[in-house]
Parts: C-alpha cells; structure tokens; sequence
C-alpha cells in the first residue's frame, strides 16, 4: 500500500495536490482544479483543510522516486 506524502517534484504551493495525485494514480491538474473549484464553492471549508492538510501529510523524503504515472507506461 502506498503511504500519502506531499510531492517534492509536482508541487505548486505545498505539494500537497501533487502527492494526492500520485497517491491515487491521476493528473495532479485534475485534483488542482477540483481544489480550486471547491474552494470556491465552499466559502472557505476547503481552504482550511487544505491548510490543515499540508500540516498533517509529510514531505515525501529525498529518495521517493517509486512514483510512474499510470498514463505513461
């Protein structure tokens, strides 16, 4: 089982939307826009736990390269 980490090499602010990606196996571009489009929508909630998020998931170490996108084989 893979163990959720914020990205060191897709990351925009935190990584946090980037891990979240490689932890599930799609586009980081989806997971961002859905942040996006929900933070809009939720007047804040989502911001929050992003925020409470980037507290609580650590930084993927130096040597976590284990990652392949599964729409590049």
């Amino acid at each position: 089982m893979n163990k959720l980490f914020r990205s060191r090499t897709d990351s925009k602010l935190t990584g946090l939307c980037g891990g979240l990606a490689e932890w599930l196996g799609i586009n980081a571009t989806m997971i961002r826009l859905l942040v996006i489009i929900a933070a809009l929508c939720s007047f804040g909630t989502v911001v929050l736990i992003y925020m409470i998020g980037c507290l609580l998931v650590p930084k993927a170490p130096q040597n976590h390269y284990d990652f392949t996108p599964p729409y590049q084989s």
